[in-house]
């Protein structure tokens, strides 16, 4: 799919490069803003969608009612932490599809799993 180049487009991308706090649209609304003071929030949202659905960020919803973005699209989990509701990477190196399938009479085309718990600052608080 050929896109129109969109100066926008590019910044979101730029703000989200190499980001591991998994943002919100809200966040990088409020970073956008600084340099497209007349950007709307659904201009950001619908790029984010757009760049999600190109598979080249992840859209994650983690249960808290707002989307998450993730600009590593490699095969990794995250930590969902129950108490301050941060998101944060766990590369695990299991292939869960092949695993899944041999138990399967169905295709496994992928999966999405969360785990729960304390992220480290937190974890660190409750000792």
């Amino acid at each position: 799919m050929a896109l129109k180049f969109s100066k926008q487009r590019e910044a979101i991308r730029k703000t989200l490069e190499g980001r591991t706090d998994h943002p919100t649209a809200d966040m990088i609304y409020a970073e956008m803003r600084k340099e497209f003071p007349r950007i709307s929030l659904g201009t950001v949202y619908r790029n984010l969608i757009l760049l999600s659905d190109l598979g080249e960020i992840q859209r994650l919803k983690v249960g808290d009612g707002v989307d998450h973005f993730d600009p590593n699209t490699d095969e990794h989990y995250h930590l969902i932490c129950e108490k301050c509701g941060a998101v944060s990477d766990i590369m695990l190196h299991l292939d869960l599809d092949s695993l899944a399938q041999e138990q399967s009479d169905g295709i496994i085309h992928g999966h999405k799993a969360y785990f729960y718990g304390l992220c480290k600052k937190c974890a660190e608080k409750a000792d």
